[in-house]
């Protein structure tokens, strides 16, 4: 459809060069749409064997062709699980296309599909680069399903119209109001519940347009309640026609009702219907609060009588001011805004060391791509934004300690900061006043990522590296400046750390293998020395690329306690980040200084790292790894003495009984 390429026109008015494969053939709103494209749209037709959305597939000779030239990045508008999206990935890999992978989705419904869905749904999430979603939600269940990075939430585009807001006058008092209904004609889209709207309100008369199951019912429905005097069916619409019913219609309805396997994903009705200056009125189905935002007026889902209520205020006493914030609104959804937002998604997902952003700069205010060194003599790297370089920011999650936390934020004073006390100590939070470091209370304890979620969520210097520092940690801003230094040098690498020694001048090792089962069978047995691959460094001190914490994201909060970087570092490795430490520089770490209770550590160590497992092997390597660390840790237990075989029978416990319900026990404690 035409109307619905303005994402493609707008990028190439941005000087981005797209090329489109799309149906030949498809169906809209139960209308069969032929591709009618212009020469220079560069739009290849495809002819597609299935008609539901999941299940269909493409010729695939114009995508075997077209995955032959060195794209940039490909974008798969199609859902994770689709059979269209794997058959896209596999003739990828035939042509052996390294291409990243951009994925859409817009399933807001956590749903665990079949086999092979299911696996070619996390394939399909392992694979990409990133990920656009329509709706929130859909965002976070593709990243709890697998997907390594942080998925844009992106609306869906709409043609913002010139139209006369704030001028519009309300519907007399008495008068009669046209409520408009353009959609899928099925028990979930509400039909009925306006049509029982209706029978509530004499004042309400119906325009609904649409095709489905129920449009040969509707009549009688109608005539049941009483109201089909009424209602006028329209049928179902072509393209050209959805602007001039907008037109007719003094408010529009969309009261949809969620089922257990159906709701909401974005409802693009609306935004269209608030860009041609027309009100909207919908449920709290799905995605429809979050689309409609502030513009329009929410309802409960079938809730008739507040239906017919509000459909009234929307049409008079409030319909000026909701053209108006409809049309702000619709702005945010226009072509050109969905457009800069998928340009800023591209940018972020081109290959590690890409020299620039392909065909243009990168738009202003985005984050600079990883584009090569930062030259050795630079302005101070850690002092902010004043200088050529990028600067550093500084996150640091305290509980308690605040000798310790003195001794690490004093080195650290006068650049930007940020402490997020899950103690909520007033002498922490009075602490931080005399050295005016910005102090954030969270309320309770969150844990470490949930906490520097909180600060990543309001960034002092939204462009910068961040630097996370623990309370027992020291290092000063010489030793920042040459972390930094090491970073830009290698346009590859996600996070540096420095090298550690505790305050006897002992040394710690920072850099690990990431937990895999493999490596845990290898440690039960001795062997741990021989376990290679990528690896992390510790999160103590540790210095996070802009450009990477931007497509990756933040932390995942379901670590409470350590892990947290693991998973964050394993993830980056999987968009092709790498991670390094920095031997050159070093930090005094006074391990575990802010806790007293070995065994509570303990319990978080290895709940989180049950956690990590289950989450990148699956259950069958999380088990395999307990068994392997409760095999190792009874043979150590039976064959060392002292403190060393307590801690033996410590963590073989832990692993008999399963480290989550331990560290359940644990955090139930005060």
């Amino acid at each position: 459809m035409s109307a619905w390429r303005g994402r493609e026109r707008a990028l190439r008015a941005d000087g981005v060069d797209v090329e489109l494969i799309t149906a030949a053939c498809w169906h809209a709103g139960g209308v069969p749409v032929e591709l009618d494209a212009d020469p220079d749209e560069r739009v290849r037709p495809a002819r597609t064997w299935g008609s539901h959305p999941a299940l269909f597939l493409y010729d695939p000779r114009p995508i075997w062709r077209a995955l032959a030239e060195p794209w940039d990045v490909v974008d798969v508008h199609e859902e994770p699980f689709a059979l269209s999206t794997a058959e896209v990935l596999l003739l990828r890999m035939l042509r052996r296309n390294r291409s990243p992978i951009v994925l859409y989705t817009a399933q807001n419904l956590r749903k665990s599909y079949p086999p092979p869905f299911r696996w070619l749904e996390r394939w399909a999430l392992r694979t990409a680069a990133g990920v656009s979603a329509c709706n929130a939600e859909a965002a976070r269940i593709a990243q709890d399903k697998g997907f390594p990075g942080r998925a844009r939430v992106i609306p869906l585009g709409v043609d913002v119209e010139p139209a006369v807001g704030g001028e519009a006058d309300a519907v007399p008092a008495e008068g009669p109001v046209t409520v408009g209904f353009l959609g899928r004609l099925v028990p979930e889209k509400g039909v009925s519940v306006l049509l029982d709207a209706l029978r509530l309100q004499p004042r309400l008369r119906a325009r609904i347009a649409g095709a489905g199951p129920l449009a040969a019912e509707l009549p009688a429905l109608a005539a049941a309640r009483g109201v089909a005097e009424r209602v006028e069916l329209a049928g179902p619409l072509a393209p050209e026609q959805v602007s001039e019913f907008y037109r007719s219609i003094d408010v529009l309805a969309v009261p949809s009702v969620p089922t257990r396997s159906w709701t909401e994903q974005f409802g693009r009705v609306a935004v269209e219907a608030m860009a041609l200056g027309v009100p909207v009125v919908a449920s709290d189905a799905g995605a429809l609060p979050d689309v409609v935002g502030g513009a329009g007026l929410i309802v409960p889902a079938g809730d008739s009588r507040a239906l017919a209520r509000v459909l009234l205020d929307a049409a008079g006493p409030q319909r000026a001011e909701l053209i108006d914030a409809g049309l702000e609104r619709a702005r945010a959804c226009s072509w050109p805004a969905v457009a800069a937002a998928y340009r800023d998604l591209y940018d972020s997902v081109l290959p590690v060391g890409s020299p620039t952003p392909p065909n243009g700069p990168t738009p202003v205010g985005s984050p600079t791509p990883p584009n090569g060194p930062t030259p050795v003599g630079s302005p101070s790297l850690s002092q902010g934004p004043n200088g050529d370089g990028h600067s550093v920011e500084v996150v640091v999650v305290a509980y308690g300690a605040i000798g310790m936390l003195r001794r690490a934020l004093a080195p650290v004073a006068g650049m930007p900061v940020t402490v997020v006390d899950n103690s909520s100590l007033p002498e922490i939070a009075a602490l931080c006043q005399e050295l005016g470091i910005r102090y954030i209370d969270p309320g309770s304890n969150l844990g470490f990522g949930a906490a520097v979620n909180v600060a990543l969520s309001d960034r002092l210097l939204p462009d910068a590296d961040v630097l996370l520092l623990n309370p027992d940690a020291e290092i000063d801003r010489d030793g920042i400046t040459a972390l930094q230094r090491a970073l830009r040098a290698d346009p590859r690498l996600a996070s540096v750390g420095p090298a550690q020694a505790d305050p006897d001048g002992h040394t710690a090792q920072v850099e690990w293998p990431f937990p895999a089962p493999h490596r845990a069978v290898l440690e039960a047995v001795g062997l741990g020395g021989l376990a290679g691959g990528p690896r992390f460094v510790i999160g103590s001190v540790l210095l996070l690329r802009a450009e990477a914490l931007a497509q990756v994201g933040g932390f995942d909060e379901r670590f409470f306690l350590y892990a947290e970087e693991t998973d964050w570092a394993y993830r980056a490795h999987l968009l092709g980040w790498r991670h390094a430490a920095v031997p050159e520089v070093t930090a005094v770490h006074a391990a575990g200084g802010t806790s007293s209770d070995p065994r509570r550590r303990e319990a978080h160590f290895y709940a989180s790292l049950e956690r990590y497992l289950r989450k990148h092997h699956g259950a069958v390597g999380w088990a395999v790894a307990r068994w392997a660390n409760w095999a190792g840790a009874s043979v150590r237990a039976l064959a060392l003495r002292g403190e060393e075989r307590v801690r033996a029978r410590r963590r073989a416990a832990i692993h008999r009984l399963g480290p989550v319900r331990v560290e359940a026990r644990f955090r139930a404690r005060p």
